[in-house]
């Protein structure tokens, strides 16, 4: 099986906004998303040269690329209109299916966090990256429940 990005599914809820999951598409050419990496553990080395370690929590950031175009745009512009609307925010949960690896993301308590309001225009339009902070991202294998 092909390990291709272009038949990745990713599903986004935004509570009462969206709260049946819409499907994101149209990704930009060269990203569709970008996730950083967590420090999943603190270690301290001690004055006598043992080390200890313990597990942190830490949240996930994640960018989001979609070309100028993209049906789902308004989904975003909708998401941050009606929070500056309220003057609060929505937490969104999603999931991500990439079957090249044969596994799903399941996407728990996210913020839209970075919002570029407009895309810049060169020769063409470019790329919007929204960014979103996921309280956690956890994996499964496909067909084996979440």
């Amino acid at each position: 099986m092909s390990i291709t990005s272009a038949n990745a599914v990713f599903m986004l809820s935004i509570g009462a906004l969206y709260a049946s999951p819409q499907q994101l598409m149209n990704f930009a050419t060269d990203d569709i998303f970008d996730v950083d990496a967590i420090q999943a553990a603190e270690a301290q080395m001690g004055v006598d040269g043992h080390l200890t370690a313990g597990h942190v929590f830490e949240p996930v950031q994640m960018k989001i690329a979609f070309m100028a175009d993209s049906p789902s745009i308004p989904i975003f512009e909708n998401w941050e209109a009606n929070q500056r609307k309220v003057g609060d925010v929505y937490a969104a949960s999603g999931s991500i299916t990439l079957t090249g690896v044969n596994r799903q993301y399941t996407l728990n308590n996210g913020f839209l966090v970075t919002y570029p309001v407009m895309p810049s225009a060169k020769k063409v339009l470019q790329p919007r990256v929204f960014g979103i902070t996921w309280e956690s991202v956890t994996p499964s294998r496909l067909g084996a429940g979440v």
